[in-house]
């Protein structure tokens, strides 16, 4: 019996990030290892990215497919659109990202000597010589969490991956479904990682599948002890971090909600009320994300919240 290839789709989730955009899909284009499809989630943008791809010529690409959504649905509702548009047209693996990601050529060929569908796999997001956010990874039975690449074997076992290069079998997806759209954005793939282990799936980084991508920028707090991973994030983004980290530990870590997650939650704002200037925002975010999260108040709601 003669052994047919997988059919690999790409799905990018792209915003109002034409340029970004153009360079994402011209890596993806030219890997070493084709892609049956790429398919261009556009969540509304009205920065002219649609005038900016027919221009481009790259529609004229046979593999490329442009799915435009009539309003911004976020990462969330963005990836579970492209995900469910993929598997109807085909895919046997969905490989995501966000427009800002620049994968090396070579990235696809890396992945896809691992990729099974048994787990999900994803490249490994790097820049100037550093992994672009902590990744916790398991080495025997220790789980460590590192920023440098060197740390990541050809497969590992992470705690979770960021829709950044992750790929998913379609065997997964009918088991666990698509990524929850109720979150707008933050958090939403680590919900999804969560939902995958809970059914008994493996995540797994690939170290020589290599992504370009811009560091998060953060800085390290101690508080009582605790140490906290402050990022700065303008309000409406706040509040979606706020709220979705509630919905999480609601969902899968029961008493953690309250030993946990709101003290940490109450870290933050501590830090906030220091470094950022825009401090009524900031708090009114961290009051209503907290509010929303605890009575499941969920979906795009920042501009109805006056959040911006």
């Amino acid at each position: 019996m003669i052994e047919t290839a997988p059919i690999v789709f790409a799905v990018v989730v792209t915003y109002n990030r034409k340029q970004l955009l153009m360079q994402c899909l011209t890596a993806l284009a030219n890997q070493t290892q084709s892609l049956s499809k790429i398919i261009i989630v556009d969540n509304a943008s009205t920065d002219g990215t649609l005038q900016e791809l027919h221009q481009s010529g790259l529609l004229e690409n046979p593999c490329m497919q442009l799915l435009s959504l009539a309003q911004n649905t976020g990462g969330a509702g963005g990836f579970s659109a492209g995900m469910q548009y993929a598997f109807e047209q085909g895919a046997d693996y969905v490989w995501m990202m966000d427009d800002d990601a620049m994968p090396y050529l070579t990235a696809l060929e890396e992945l896809m000597k691992y990729a099974t569908p048994q787990h999900i796999y994803a490249s490994l997001a790097i820049q100037d010589q550093q992994i672009s956010w902590e990744m916790t990874v398991k080495n025997g039975d220790i789980w460590r969490a590192t920023h440098n690449p060197a740390d990541i074997l050809a497969e590992m076992e992470v705690y979770s991956l960021p829709f950044l290069g992750f790929m998913i079998h379609r065997e997964i997806v009918e088991k666990i479904g698509l990524p929850d759209t109720s979150f707008f954005i933050a958090a939403d793939d680590t919900e999804y990682c969560l939902r995958a282990k809970q059914a008994g799936f493996k995540l797994y980084l690939t170290g020589q599948s290599l992504i370009e991508h811009p560091k998060a920028q953060h800085q390290e707090y101690k508080i009582l002890g605790k140490k906290i991973n402050y990022v700065s994030l303008p309000p409406w983004k706040r509040y979606y971090d706020t709220r979705n980290r509630i919905f999480i530990a609601k969902k899968y870590f029961g008493f953690k909600l309250y030993s946990q997650t709101i003290p940490s939650i109450l870290f933050r704002l501590c830090i906030s009320m220091l470094v950022e200037k825009n401090k009524y925002l900031q708090l009114k975010a961290y009051y209503l994300g907290l509010y929303d999260g605890l009575t499941a108040q969920s979906g795009k709601r920042h501009e109805h919240r006056g959040l911006i």
